[in-house]
């Protein structure tokens, strides 16, 4: 799953080196990494009017559903950090 991300995202780590938590991977929500032209993570993309079909919680839905597909999923750690788990 890391190298899927890898493709798109440019930081990339595991939780174990974040913070010593198995199993997860450990992505900036805050650089601004796009998927499909639109940004992935916005912490703070709901509180606009406009972005509420394209995020849940922050997060790129399309993104999520590649996620998903993939058995994984998105989880906020703080509003720079996300950690990536299997489902």
């Amino acid at each position: 799953m890391i190298f899927w991300i890898e493709e798109t995202m440019s930081v990339v780590g595991t939780s174990e080196e974040f913070n010593g938590s198995p199993g997860g991977i450990w992505l900036c929500g805050e650089c601004g990494d796009e998927y499909k032209g639109k940004r992935i993570y916005n912490y703070y993309a709901d509180n606009y009017r406009d972005n509420y079909n394209k995020y849940d919680f922050g997060v790129l839905i399309k993104w999520e559903e590649e996620l998903n597909k993939r058995g994984w999923y998105s989880n906020w750690y703080d509003a720079g950090t996300v950690m990536v788990r299997p489902i």
